[in-house]
Formats: C-alpha cells, sequence, structure tokens
C-alpha cells in the first residue's frame, strides 16, 4: 500500500486520543491575529528605480501575517525584501492570505484578487504558494488535495511571465512542531509528508515550478512565534533569503 495512506490507517485506531489532543492544543496554543496593516507594497533602490519585479504570495497563515508584527515581517514582503536587497532594484510585492486556509480557498479567492488587479495588472515574476498545515491537520485526502493543486497551478501559471518561476513552499515537519502532543505530532508529520510529495511531484511535471523543501530549524525557539505553531520574524527571513536564492539560481539557469 502506497506511503500517501499510511497516515489515515495509523489515525483510525488512535481517533478518539488524536481528537481529544487536537481539542486539547487548539484550547491551550495562543491565538494569534493576522496582520492588519496593508498587504501590499514596495522595496526599492535608488540606483535602478524602474527595474521592477513583482511577487506574489498565495496561502495560509505565514501569508497573512500571523506569528509576525505586521505585512512587512511576513515572507510575501520579506522574500521582495531579500530580492531587491540582492539585485538593487525595486521589488513590488503582494500577499493574499488567510489564517486557516486550506488549498481550496485559493482558488475561491483568486477570482476576486484577479478582478481587483484589472486586465491591466502586468504578470507576476515570481509565485510563491505556501500551503499544507491546515491540510494536514483536516487529514485532507491526497487525491483532493492534488486536484486542488493542479487547478490551482493551471490559474496561476496564466498569471505568470513567461520567465517567472511559481515556488511550492515544502509543507513544514509537523512531528517537531514545539505546541504538538505525541502521537498527535507523529501522526500529523506523516501526514505532512505525504502531501508534501504531492507539491514534488506536481513540480517535477510542470515547466515554471519549483519546490522547495522546508529547511528551518523549527526547534530553535527564535524562529517561532510564542505559539510554537508559526515562525517568527527571525524564521520568516530565514526562510525569504532560502526563496530568493532559489529564484536567482533559476533565473541564472535559463
Amino acid at each position: 500500500m502506497k506511503f500517501s495512506y499510511w497516515p489515515e490507517l495509523l489515525a483510525a485506531p488512535l481517533y478518539p486520543l488524536l481528537a481529544w489532543q487536537g481539542r486539547r492544543t487548539r484550547a491551550a496554543t495562543p491565538r494569534l491575529p493576522e496582520a492588519s496593516d496593508q498587504a501590499h507594497g514596495l522595496w526599492t533602490h535608488a540606483s535602478r528605480p524602474v527595474d521592477n519585479l513583482r511577487v506574489l504570495g498565495i496561502g495560509e497563515s505565514p501569508v497573512a501575517g500571523v506569528g509576525v508584527a505586521n505585512y512587512q515581517e511576513a515572507i510575501t514582503a520579506q522574500m521582495a525584501k531579500a530580492l531587491a536587497d540582492k539585485l538593487d532594484t525595486a521589488v513590488e510585492w503582494q500577499a493574499l492570505g488567510r489564517n486557516g486556509a486550506r488549498l481550496s480557498w485559493a482558488r475561491q479567492a483568486l477570482p476576486a484578487f484577479r478582478q481587483a488587479q484589472g486586465h491591466a495588472s502586468p504578470a507576476w515574476d515570481l509565485i510563491l504558494v505556501a500551503f499544507g498545515v491546515n491540510d494536514t491537520t483536516s487529514f485532507c485526502a491526497v487525491n483532493s488535495y492534488r486536484a486542488e493543486l493542479q487547478s490551482l497551478l493551471d490559474e496561476l501559471q496564466m498569471l505568470l511571465k513567461s520567465s517567472g518561476l511559481i515556488v511550492l513552499a515544502g509543507v513544514p515537519p509537523m512531528q517537531v512542531f514545539p505546541a504538538l502532543p505525541a502521537p498527535l505530532r507523529q501522526v500529523l508529520g506523516m501526514k505532512a509528508r505525504a502531501l508534501d510529495q504531492i507539491n514534488r511531484e506536481m513540480a517535477l511535471s510542470r515547466q515554471q515550478v519549483l519546490h522547495l523543501p522546508f529547511t528551518a530549524n523549527l526547534q530553535d525557539a527564535r524562529q517561532m512565534a510564542e505559539d510554537g505553531y508559526h515562525p517568527s520574524a527571525l524564521g520568516v527571513s530565514i526562510w525569504a533569503e532560502e526563496l530568493a536564492k532559489t529564484f536567482l539560481q533559476n533565473r541564472q539557469e535559463k
């Protein structure tokens, strides 16, 4: 039997315990808010003010600014800042995120976003897709996750420049989340790996799509927000550097 179905097999006999641990964890974990400032902006360097890059982040709570003070510290803006610093240019950024969002939310949110942008809106150089944690905790079926991701990428590739790149962020290894008790963390860790394998396979099957494995050290308290569940500003900045490097390496290889 495929590894992708092991989490469900393991969870079934443990369901009463896992459900109780999930309720207890939700009750004990601080509920951090989304960022409340503007979800878009521009990082600029005066030496090259006209060579704008455009980056879009679409995803769950880290894209929505949960765990940091504002959108400037959240992943989309930090990714744009890293690119602006490395390229000495201006980078426009836009975050489309929601706390608690699953992958299925993205396709519902995109039509209104595209309408607000207008038909004349320029295409994007880099699009970050950051989902997986909420699909993991809700035990989204692997076939449903694959279908949702396929449809989302079809839509996002229409928004991408011919030289652009979509980065699928790796699903975090939930087995090391500080806020989660055992055995809940082990079961969710297995489920997260199963969904992230779909991300890997999808990236390999498409042009202009790369998968970036999750590399942050979740056991470093400095990289985690106070809830033990979301990355801190430091954790986000490290993640943003990796994303910027991935984009630049892909650009140099073309």
